[in-house]
């Protein structure tokens, strides 16, 4: 039997560093959705553990214990044959390998009959598993491990771009300047409307944005290609970067600036996106 199963991005609309603890663990305050564009795992049973990646960004991906696919199958204590289709860039704030760790760890629970890890134990994989470990939006905070669900998300017109360059989340937060912030607000505000979200995102903020372009002033073109786009309603950096994001007022808008992107810069990671909602398949 094989078990498919969808590794889909990971977009941090906002990103707030609230603090650091005394073993270096920075804390964060997140609003996490995930696309419905990602990489995909396929798990059957077997003797040992093999790891085969393949895919159109198969390339630098390793296959040995560095990737935590490999770890996921480790964790869980079983072994398989595990394929890995890789679309998403590496080292690029969307979340692949851990998205890719927790899609493991549901395909091999289903395979095994196992019962999928609590966030809290997946937490030992990496920060951004236990949020992805499930489906819809949600509230990451802490170290990673404090999750709240807050359902479906709405299906945004949306856009990712990333300049092909590798940014060392390490580097970004030894470069960010201030390691306490200001959390979003106790209470996840009730939006009215689609108008009502987009005013309040524009309010929060993607603390690692800033140390990010130090490193690789390239994010700040691609932000800028982004709001100069027509029908874009808000553009920020995703993660520890270099992926940046577009909200945009409707297809039409996000798929032509796509295109004009695409014209202007060929050699960029360019992907027309919505939220995925609840749906992994």
């Amino acid at each position: 039997m094989k078990i498919e199963a969808f590794a889909p991005a990971k977009i941090n609309l906002t990103l707030h560093v609230t603090g650091q603890r005394a073993d270096g663990y920075h804390l964060l305050d997140s609003l996490v959705m995930f696309a419905d564009f990602g990489d995909r795992i396929w798990v059957e049973q077997a003797d040992e553990t093999t790891l085969d990646v393949t895919g159109p960004l198969a390339g630098p991906v390793p296959t040995d214990s560095r990737n935590l696919v490999r770890r996921a199958a480790d964790f869980l204590g079983v072994t398989a044959k595990i394929t890995l289709e890789k679309n998403l860039p590496a080292a690029a704030g969307i979340g692949g390998g851990s998205s890719d760790a927790a899609a493991t760890l549901r395909a091999l629970c289903a395979l095994y009959d196992l019962p999928l890890p609590s966030e809290d134990a997946a937490l030992a994989l990496g920060a951004d598993v236990p949020v992805c470990l499930q489906g819809g939006w949600a509230r990451m905070s802490g170290i990673g491990g404090d999750v709240a669900r807050l359902g479906a998300g709405a299906a945004w017109p949306m856009l990712l771009i990333n300049p092909r360059v590798a940014v060392s989340t390490p580097d970004v937060f030894r470069g960010l300047k201030a390691k306490t912030n200001a959390p979003m607000p106790d209470q996840m505000p009730a939006w009215s409307d689609r108008e009502a979200a987009l005013e309040w995102l524009a309010t929060q903020r993607n603390d690692l944005q800033a140390p990010a372009i130090e490193l690789e002033p390239i994010i700040a073109e691609a932000l800028q290609l982004l709001e100069g786009s027509e029908g874009c309603q808000l553009a920020r950096m995703s993660g520890s970067g270099a992926t940046c994001f577009a909200i945009f007022e409707d297809e039409m808008a996000r798929n032509a600036a796509a295109e004009k992107i695409r014209a202007e810069r060929p050699n960029w990671w360019i992907q027309p996106v919505q939220d995925c909602g609840m749906n992994w398949r």
